[in-house]
């Protein structure tokens, strides 16, 4: 999978490394690669190309593309380095002869670090959200996958694999990782701004230049900003098992060396220590007895609350599946529409009563999950599956919903249940109560015990009843 992102990463450099790509799509790929385009735009996640091994689809499509604004846009080098590092504005500190001088030229080049701290977050929360979308798009996959990331940065700095950004996006970011973990993909960022001349002088976007003491702080805040953005690409490759390749203006090469770090790989894995619940990263080293042998695996994975206890993410996972561009494959599901089962329908009138709408009619659909799509635990035979259907119409422009059902199947099976599960996997059905006509169906399904999800989306058409008429 190639994501493509605009988010961080300068408009200018984003058509070079839109051209890069299509140097390496033609030169390099063919018929036994498998590839997917996406975009991590500030409007989301896009799917511009689904997996296809047909290159020359993905030359026409990337062809077209266009830029878009990244979220630092408007903002100097010598901003997103005060956000980066987390400086608020100098006028707020106090104050002596010595860095009055300082604060006054920060004030005047440096514009609203608040703001830049705003837009920061924002990107933050859009990456991790995208990369929260292609690993559940891709978990149902079995082996390695690779995703090579096309990006200028990444949205802050990591000082160690146990950083987090902190409040309330510390829980997206460590549910993030912990999906690209359990999908076993790899991250490979390529860094599309090739070789970077972080001086001042350089910079046509600076917006005054610095002199005497300011003018060597303004350097060194540069030079850490252009290092931290490296090392910092570096240790999440490193995390993910991937990794990053940077200060060269070959991209094409890049990508193709990407690509090809997948090309064969071994499998391994053990059992988590339950009993050390302490969130917090846990290292893991790979060790080859051959000498001068290079191993690429992660360097170790996040161990967070969710890790534990799955639960405390449920709300938010389901509400992200629901309007997510791509599909969920951790677990299958088929679906298929019939007509309403007699026990639904009682329950629909014991429901509507004397409140029954004459112009809306029953919709039933029916949902299956494979013997090995959930989990069940325990010596009590535990199950928690969470159902959730939202049908909405299409045009409804502000994607209020017509009709929604949410059911959680939670409890102890019997051995005998057990047996059929096992021996025919799990079926769901219920109703719609909807007006006649076209609406868009998300249907979601979660395993509670251990946080995987399918989904997929559905078209559906409800036509009139025969001799029904308006009146």
């Amino acid at each position: 999978m190639v994501a493509l992102d605009t988010v961080n990463t300068p408009f200018l450099d984003q058509a070079y490394a839109r051209k890069a790509l299509v140097k390496y799509l033609a030169n390099n790929v063919d018929s036994s690669q498998t590839l997917g385009l996406v975009i991590i735009s500030s409007k989301g996640l896009r799917v511009v190309q689904g997996l296809t091994s047909d290159p020359t689809a993905l030359l026409q499509i990337l062809k077209k593309l266009s830029g878009d604004l990244p979220e630092m846009h408007n903002l100097d080098t010598d901003v997103e380095a005060a956000a980066a590092a987390g400086d608020g504005s100098g006028l707020l500190m106090a104050s002596n002869p010595i860095t009055t001088q300082s604060m006054l030229s920060d004030f005047i080049s440096q514009g609203d670090v608040l703001y830049a701290q705003f837009k920061q977050e924002n990107a933050i929360e859009t990456t991790m959200r995208a990369f929260l979308g292609i690993a559940w798009s891709l978990s149902g996959i079995p082996g390695r996958k690779s995703l090579i990331w096309a990006t200028g940065a990444f949205p802050f700095y990591l000082d160690s694999p146990s950083t987090v950004p902190g409040g309330r996006l510390s829980v997206l970011y460590e549910r993030a990782m912990q999906v690209l973990n359990d999908a076993e993909i790899s991250v490979y960022p390529v860094d599309v701004r090739g070789l970077v001349n972080y001086s001042p002088a350089a910079d046509v976007t600076a917006r005054r230049a610095a002199s005497g003491p300011a003018a060597m702080q303004q350097l060194m805040s540069r030079s850490w900003l252009q290092n931290a953005k490296i090392d910092t690409l570096r240790d999440f490759a490193e995390m993910t098992g991937g990794r990053a390749f940077y200060n060269t203006n070959d991209l094409a090469g890049s990508f193709k060396r990407a690509a090809d770090d997948s090309t064969s790989y071994y499998m391994l894995g053990y059992y988590l220590d339950t009993k050390n619940d302490k969130p917090g990263w846990r290292q893991l080293k790979v060790k080859v007895d051959q000498k001068n042998t290079e191993v690429r695996a992660r360097n170790g994975f996040l161990v967070t609350n969710t890790t534990m206890n799955p639960e405390l993410t449920r709300i938010a996972d389901i509400g992200f599946a629901l309007t997510s561009p791509f599909g969920a494959t951790g677990i299958p599901v088929v679906m298929r529409w019939q007509e309403a089962k007699p026990e639904e329908m009682k329950k629909l009138d014991a429901k509507n009563g004397e409140k029954k709408d004459p112009n809306k009619k029953a919709v039933g659909f029916a949902l299956h999950m494979p013997v090995e799509a959930l989990t069940v635990e325990g010596t009590r035979n535990q199950l928690d599956v969470d159902f959730v259907a939202l049908a909405t119409a299409a045009a409804a422009k502000d994607g209020t919903a017509a009709d929604e059902i949410k059911q959680t199947l939670k409890g102890s099976l019997s051995a005998e249940n057990v047996a059929k599960l096992r021996g025919h996997g799990m079926s769901y059905s219920n109703v719609f109560e909807l007006a006649p006509g076209k609406y868009q169906v998300r249907f979601v399904v979660r395993d509670n015990l251990n946080g995987r999800i399918g989904s997929l989306s559905a078209p559906l058409t409800v036509n009139r009843r025969p001799g029904h008429s308006r009146g």
